[in-house]
């Protein structure tokens, strides 16, 4: 199974293209709106022009292809695009790659929880709290939309079961969030003397 460092398209946006082609032939824009509708941006860098790029680089890998090209009105032409039958066959591989195998990620936020204790305790609880707070606004707009999608019938659930995926990740990482801040406040997760000293001069430089 080849990897995605040799696969003739790795964008992550392009494996989103041609899952939407996997359930209809559609032109970009339309792709974009449906991305958006569906909260998909949040796992996508969804821009116009990236989308355009990413189309086009599948179309010269091969993947797709433009089936018609369709006027409304007095709206711009579109092109509808289509799956070819070694796009179904590299999207049917890429997918089943990235599920079997878990991928090295470097998330920021690891990175930098990494250095907590440059922050101080207080520092710390406080920036943890505000983070805390944002997972749960996401959450809350996820769930909402997670929830307007199913009610509306109109797609089925297997099309955005990766949502639930999300809602799940994010719980998880307020819930350690959460227990260290509790960690800090009581005392359990404590700071070195040498860390505290290194803080309390960065506070009072200059």
């Amino acid at each position: 199974m080849g990897s995605s460092s040799r696969r003739a398209v790795s964008n992550s946006l392009g494996l989103a293209v041609l899952g939407l082609l996997l359930e209809a032939p559609t032109h970009p824009h339309a792709m974009a709106a449906t991305l958006r509708d569906r909260g998909m941006d949040r796992v996508f860098k969804v821009t116009t022009g990236s989308l355009y790029d990413v189309v086009r680089t599948l179309e010269r890998a091969g993947w797709i292809e433009a089936r018609e090209t369709v006027r409304v009105g007095a709206r711009p032409e579109r092109t509808i695009y289509q799956h070819t039958a070694l796009g179904r066959e590299e999207f049917v591989r890429w997918v089943e790659e990235l599920i079997r195998v878990p991928a090295e990620e470097y998330p920021k936020f690891l990175s930098a929880v990494s250095y907590l204790g440059a922050l101080g305790p207080d520092g710390a609880v406080a920036a943890l709290r505000e983070r805390a707070e944002r997972i749960r606004t996401s959450l809350a707009k996820i769930r909402q939309g997670h929830r307007e999608v199913l009610e509306a019938g109109e797609v089925p659930r297997l099309f955005v079961v990766e949502t639930e995926y999300a809602v799940r990740m994010l719980e998880a990482e307020l819930g350690w969030v959460e227990e260290i801040i509790g960690e800090i406040t009581t005392g359990r997760l404590s700071w070195p003397e040498p860390v505290i000293g290194w803080v309390c001069a960065q506070s009072e430089a200059p």
